[in-house]
């Protein structure tokens, strides 16, 4: 037979059998996996989203009453508005059946992009916060949030910034700038390491630094150098975590407690037409001689600070009295944490926060430490983004009506350091630099403020090349019993470590002549200290 074909067959009978013996050995030698023949598709690269692929997938996330409405055809779901375009994705506004709330669709969120055959960084299901609690805004986006890529900060470039007016933040998943105010506010940023939350600190630091009227006070007490260059601007600044450092942090919680104090009193005896609302404004803050500029402290970290066993009860008290009566006098807290619990962040503070930010947390327990209580419940959870897929993604509430989702802007160090070199121009043109900035300490921001340096050269001859820091205190609270008062060993070494003066053995003789070695200075380093520190005052 396959000789007649060959030789004896009509010419077309011969191609019809090649071609069947070609189809019918690619059909025995063909893979499982890959067919002989598909058909000719064009794939777009996203889907358009329509109503019948929304109520497939809306009936495949396990919620009985949209499953058994949608399998007897009945109208368990009702689109009130045409889908449409929406920024880089599709929105389709819903009536969810009678009973079912935007935060039980929400807690399907996995469910629900499986059903809809998308990433889960592009489906993102949020209430209508002008209607009811079964109003259901469906976005879905043409990519994963967390492949944008790097968000811009529209004030990397910009001359200055007035911190009375809200501070870019990053966007949400439609694309949409989102802004977080910070006068009459606290922040609590909470998260899993790694997940972007010092990141996000540090657009708010400069964003607040934008401002040459803002007070900074920096507490980074990871002691990596996350806030380094901003050094340069701030009033207070330490990086550390040693106990010197937290008790450096812990002091200016004090500090600041008093600050508090007064400006209340100062703001009750302002004149009504200047003062109707017994708050810092714009006016009042740029009338220097009230004192009453804004004032950030931010403590990066705080979890080293409030979970210390010998300073973190009375800071935590003191931040706790913070924010409860300083938001409207001009002080405000950013407090960054990595382990938000009952015995790291209190619940005074965690309660009492205005706005919260929460990127990639463990649990609920966490996720509702940071958000606020029942916000698991409500379906805002953190817990959802992916570890370091997700980095730099988080919740934002008390910023909007609703909590949102934000992917934050990104600042390197360099872009950093270019922002804090133009804050430190912008104060230097408007006579705000202070304290840390100048080299120098104030013990307080109302009352006066002394150099630590010079009174330190004072009690310390020439001749004396090392001295113990217990003798620096004793002699320093004979010269100024109302600043160094009650001061010991320990408390010199934390003032002067933020002037590079380093604290080591140094050999000496007791009140009885007993030689032995303590913790002391060196004539040398106090010199060079002292050296650097006018240098830097003749820069500025």
């Amino acid at each position: 037979m396959g000789l007649f074909l060959v030789f004896g067959a009509e010419p077309m009978t011969q191609v019809i059998a090649a071609v069947v013996a070609v189809l019918t050995l690619g059909w025995l030698g063909a893979p499982a996996d890959a067919p002989l023949a598909t058909r000719a598709v064009i794939k777009t690269e996203v889907q358009k989203l329509t109503s019948d692929i929304v109520v497939k997938a809306m009936a495949s996330i396990g919620i009985g009453q949209i499953a058994s409405a949608v399998a007897k055809g009945q109208d368990g779901i009702k689109f009130v508005a045409p889908i449409t375009r929406e920024g880089p994705g599709w929105r389709a506004d819903i009536d969810l059946p009678l009973g079912v709330t935007v935060a039980d669709v929400a807690d399907r969120r996995a469910r629900l992009a499986s059903g809809l055959r998308r990433p889960l960084g592009c489906v993102w299901p949020d209430a209508d916060p002008s209607e009811h609690e079964g109003r259901l805004i469906l976005w879905v986006g043409d990519r994963d949030l967390s492949k944008t890529g790097i968000v811009k900060w529209p004030l990397a470039n910009a001359s200055k910034h007035d911190v009375f007016k809200r501070i870019p933040f990053g966007i949400d998943p439609r694309g949409r700038a989102q802004s977080v105010p910070m006068i009459q506010h606290n922040i609590l940023i909470g998260s899993l390491p790694g997940q972007g939350k010092t990141a996000s600190v540090r657009v708010l630091s400069c964003g607040a630094a934008m401002d040459p009227s803002v007070e900074l006070w920096l507490h980074e007490n990871k002691g990596t150098g996350d806030l380094d260059s901003l050094e340069c601007v701030s009033h207070r600044f330490v990086s550390g975590i040693d106990d010197d450092s937290i008790k450096y942090a812990a002091d200016s919680l004090k500090l600041l407690r008093e600050e508090v104090m007064r400006r209340a009193a100062a703001i009750k005896k302002l004149p009504r037409d200047l003062c109707p609302d017994k708050r810092v404004t714009r006016t009042i803050a740029d009338k220097r001689s009230l004192k009453l500029w804004p004032l950030v402290g931010v403590f990066d970290e705080c979890q080293n600070l409030f979970a210390h066993p010998k300073y973190g009860k009375q800071a935590g008290d003191d931040a706790e009295f913070i924010i409860k009566l300083g938001r409207a006098l001009g002080v405000i807290l950013i407090l960054a944490t990595q382990r938000p619990d009952k015995d790291s962040l209190p619940t005074g503070i965690s309660g009492n926060v205005s706005i919260r930010f929460a990127l990639k947390v463990a649990g609920q327990v966490e996720n509702d430490m940071i958000l606020g209580t029942s916000a698991y419940k409500n379906g805002v959870r953190a817990t959802s983004f992916r570890p370091e897929i997700d980095a730099g993604n988080g919740y934002l509430a008390g910023a909007t009506a609703l909590p949102v989702v934000v992917r934050t802007a990104y600042l390197d160090d360099n872009a950093t350091h270019a922002i804090a070199q133009r804050a430190h121009a912008l104060r230097k043109a408007a006579g705000t630099l202070s304290g840390h900035a100048l080299g120098e300490e104030a013990e307080s921001t109302s009352g006066p403020s002394y150099d630590l340096l010079a009174d330190v050269a004072a009690i310390v001859p020439p001749s004396e090349e090392r001295v113990w820091n217990e003798r620096i205190a004793a002699r320093l609270a004979e010269l100024r019993p109302e600043v160094y008062g009650g001061w010991k060993g320990e408390n010199v070494t934390s003032a002067l470590k933020p002037h590079g003066i380093k604290t080591r053995d140094v050999a000496g003789t007791t009140d009885d002549g007993t030689r032995t070695t303590r913790r002391g200075i060196t004539r040398a380093d106090l010199t060079k200290a002292i050296a650097e520190r006018d240098e830097k005052r003749g820069a500025a």
